[in-house]
């Protein structure tokens, strides 16, 4: 099935590269939504701060906020919907968030529906596994931050769970909490 010229549901899920087991999300977004609002929704449902650059990309071609300081060929994604990128069932792109970290997230593009006014959008179906906690180093910094917090002996352990708290469960996912967020970009 590939998309319509007509507005409809795009159901995709989202994979964060490099973690095993993985972490998950599956979404139902408008085949519309500009890619500057998916990089919110991707945000929220995720559980990321927002506090690093990031990009999608398709083949060569990047997408996200151009610097008018640093050219280069990225497009600008205040200009670019998401049914521009994925156009049929089963295409990818890779959202990077935090180039320092290196975060990587695999979308697929898993089946378009047809668009229904009374289905709030944007929506998670379900997930697996938190996000891991910003600034961590990424996959490899996130492995050993999990090793560290979970043995008292570990020399990092102390420092660790003062830096981040106390209450990280790497296993925990409340999607009810998530569709609670992204109410608030629902559109009437």
């Amino acid at each position: 099935m590939t998309a319509q010229a007509l507005k409809s549901i795009f159901q995709i899920k989202v994979t964060l590269k490099g973690i095993k087991p993985p972490v998950w999300r599956r979404l139902l977004v408008p085949s519309t939504l500009k890619l500057s609002e998916f990089h919110t929704v991707l945000q929220l449902a995720m559980g990321w701060d927002d506090m690093h650059l990031h990009q999608f990309t398709v083949g060569r071609q990047h997408y996200g906020i151009p610097e008018t300081d640093w050219p280069d060929d990225i497009l600008n994604e205040h200009k670019y919907r998401v049914c521009n990128l994925l156009t049929a069932e089963d295409e990818t792109l890779l959202y990077d968030y935090d180039f320092g970290d290196g975060w990587e997230h695999k979308i697929v593009l898993e089946k378009i529906l047809p668009f229904e006014a009374e289905i709030k959008l944007p929506q998670c179906l379900k997930g697996k596994r938190a996000c891991p906690p910003e600034d961590v180093g990424g996959p490899f910094g996130y492995l050993e931050y999990l090793e560290a917090i979970i043995d008292p002996l570990h020399p990092e352990h102390e420092t660790l769970l003062e830096w981040r708290g106390r209450g990280f469960d790497a296993e925990r996912f409340d999607v009810v909490q998530v569709n609670e967020t992204l109410q608030g970009l629902c559109r009437d």
